[in-house]
């Protein structure tokens, strides 16, 4: 059996590790260079507090693999685990959380709803007059997507799998019936394959374009920045979200911090050949006087060190899609931000999928791309912009 990978950020190289594993002829076709996409702009959180069951159970068995990368791959990651703290300012929003730790308790996922005073217990800068309540799992946390990436590269390349960069795919092929995929053509060949794997992350709709398919994925545009804060930042404090105002950051190195979000009401769809990848100067203020207002740590003296943006690559009900959408072509796509800590299972349900003709990891018949057509939309209420 030979497989075709579109993309070569972390979902396509896990896929590529899991599907060499089982003995099948793999090759990942990337038009830049590895992890040139999504991955190495990512911030690297894993977490397990999600809402929604299926990506909770995506998670828990990502973090399974996460907590023994490096004696599963003989690679470092730098994976800390110092929790997540999600931060409601709305009554709303808090008894929501209740809701989320309800249900993630019962899917085994040990989270905690906090008072305000509990979380600055978590977080000593924490305005908690802002706050009605917060949710917290110690355990999650998180790691360097590029050193994941060349742990996942390294061990594809030693489960016989061929990873070929600066080669685009430029059409999809099929039967004469335009259903079943028998391979990709490329700026270089053809490639005949059994299967196709559509990891292409921004690029995914582009892709599934050329199989005659209308994805609803697409690019948004998020940005990040590493900040000096005017009180450094143990490495102890963990990932804090302030959900309602849309602002997030983690402990970086000597006292910094990773901060993000997204403040504007307009969203546009990006090009994902074509955007700006520098941080723009008034969003990082405007992040800063966010961070500010969630926790002391920020102010007006806070320095931006570095910063940059990247792609989510968005569904309409922030959940990807993973599914054989056309006989051959296997969809793995439109994580919502979520890929990076998400790529370990997904890896695995792909192998699963190709190798033993249906997923058994994970449940994941809610994430077929057809739920859109059939107004199916999945929720989440964790998510992170």
């Amino acid at each position: 059996m030979r497989v075709s990978i579109i993309g070569g950020g972390i979902v396509g190289l896990a896929a590529s590790h899991y599907l060499g594993q089982r003995g099948v002829d793999v090759v990942v076709l990337e038009k830049s260079t590895i992890g040139a996409g999504s991955t190495d702009r990512a911030n690297g959180g894993i977490r397990a507090q999600f809402s929604s069951p299926v990506s909770a159970r995506l998670s828990q068995e990502s973090i399974a693999v996460w907590k023994r990368f490096e004696e599963l791959f003989d690679t470092a990651i730098g994976y800390r685990r110092p929790g997540y703290l999600f931060l409601a300012r709305r009554e709303s929003t808090a008894e929501r959380f209740r809701e989320n730790v309800r249900q993630q308790n019962r899917l085994g996922v040990d989270s905690e709803f906090l008072t305000p005073v509990e979380a600055e217990n978590r977080c000593p800068e924490l305005r908690t007059e802002e706050f009605r309540g917060a949710t917290y799992r110690a355990a999650d946390g998180f790691a360097d997507p590029h050193l994941a990436l060349q742990g996942f590269s390294a061990a594809a390349n030693e489960a016989g799998a061929e990873i070929r960069t600066g080669v685009a795919v430029t059409d999809v092929l099929q039967e004469e019936t335009g259903e079943r995929v028998t391979g990709v053509r490329t700026d270089e060949g053809t490639i005949e394959s059994d299967y196709v794997v559509n990891a292409a992350g921004a690029w995914a709709s582009r892709v599934g374009k050329m199989a005659g398919l209308d994805l609803p994925i697409v690019p948004r545009r998020r940005q990040l920045m590493v900040a000096d804060p005017e009180i450094p930042i143990d490495s102890s404090i963990p990932f804090t979200i302030d959900l309602d105002q849309s602002v997030h950051f983690r402990p970086e190195r000597d006292g910094g911090a990773v901060v993000g979000g997204h403040f504007a009401d307009a969203d546009p769809t990006m090009n994902p050949d074509d955007y700006r990848k520098k941080m723009d100067l008034d969003w990082a203020a405007e992040a800063i006087e966010a961070a500010a207002e969630c926790a002391d740590y920020f102010g007006p003296d806070s320095r931006v060190k570095r910063g940059w943006a990247g792609l989510y690559a968005v569904t309409p009900d922030h959940h990807p899609i993973i599914d054989e959408t056309l006989p051959g072509f296997v969809t793995a796509a439109g994580f919502s931000g979520h890929g990076f800590m998400q790529a370990p299972a997904t890896g695995k349900l792909v192998a699963e999928l190709i190798d033993e003709g249906e997923p058994s990891l994970v449940d994941v018949s809610s994430l077929g791309a057809d739920r859109f057509d059939r107004d199916a939309h999945l929720e989440e209420g964790t998510v992170i912009n």
